[in-house]
């Protein structure tokens, strides 16, 4: 066949599928029946696409609702992390905060005095009574008050008896540690709460005394060491920065022992300390 007659051909074919897809189209916008039938050709066309072409094609053909939800989905998904960091970083400035807030403002530290008569109120003779104050012991106490922990530092004292240290009372933990400066050793033994007044109410005396001294008596503490500490994580976060890298004893009330005591061959020392209306001498024995 002549090349002109299959230019002609193929000329002819194309527009009648033209005219064949405008008809189509009018029948599907205007729902009527087409005017012109299918052509018979008999040439075949091969139509060549583009690689990048049909990538758009088929991006292009996507269902719009799939592509939304997809959409949807990695906007909550961004969102919730963005919200996810900002918590995580809230609550690092939360904490960074306290711990500042914590370490580095200054200590409020409260100032107490007691005097003190070592006799009973019916061994008192009149002019004792009449004295002025300075004739009395007189012991001097600084306390910190925080997060259920009373830390006292006792100097020692002027006159009479009585080693400097520093006393933790560990409120939620119910436990004591006292420091002997001296001996640079601590020892701990449960709370006594019959003698050491809550935390706000020690806070409320301290106050009272800041106005000014307080003249109370002498009660008695009689301790005995009973074994060595190795191991001071359980005794929790304060006692273990008081105590540590320092010799650690546990102790017990000498009434509370069931059994004969030999006194003869024990070393002992006293710490005279007020966390009440009254002067407390611990004693603390070591065989």
């Amino acid at each position: 066949m002549p090349n002109t007659t299959r230019k002609s051909i193929a000329r002819n074919c194309e527009q009648k599928c033209v005219t064949l897809c405008a008809a189509l189209f009018l029948r599907t916008l205007f729902k009527t029946p087409p005017l012109v039938s299918a052509p018979s050709c008999s040439i075949m066309v091969k139509i060549a696409f583009n690689s990048a072409l049909a990538q758009k094609t088929l991006v292009s053909d996507k269902d719009p609702e799939t592509g939304s939800v997809y959409s949807t989905e990695s906007s909550t998904g961004r969102c919730l992390l963005t919200l996810l960091g900002l918590a995580f970083i809230l609550s690092g400035l939360i904490v960074g905060g306290a711990c500042v807030y914590r370490y580095f403002t200054p200590k409020k530290l409260y100032h107490g005095s007691m005097q003190f008569t070592e006799l009973d109120s019916a061994d008192v003779p009149m002019d004792v009574e009449a004295r002025e104050p300075y004739y009395l012991p007189r012991i001097d106490e600084d306390v910190e008050i925080r997060d259920n922990v009373a830390i006292i530092n006792v100097p020692a004292p002027r006159f009479g008896e009585g080693d400097p240290a520093y006393i933790l009372h560990d409120f939620k933990r119910k436990m004591t540690a006292y420091l002997d400066i001296t001996l640079r050793t601590c020892f701990v033994i449960p709370l006594n709460t019959s003698v050491v007044l809550p935390p706000q109410d020690l806070m409320d005396l301290f106050m009272q005394l800041m106005s000014g001294s307080y003249k109370s008596y002498l009660v008695h503490e009689d301790l005995v060491v009973t074994e060595r500490v190795d191991d001071l994580a359980p005794l929790g976060y304060y006692i273990y920065n008081l105590c540590e890298g320092k010799a650690t004893y546990k102790m017990q009330r000498r009434s509370e022992i069931i059994g004969i005591q030999k006194r003869s061959v024990e070393k002992c020392f006293k710490i005279r300390h007020f966390e009440n209306k009254f002067i407390t001498e611990t004693k603390i024995c070591r065989a």
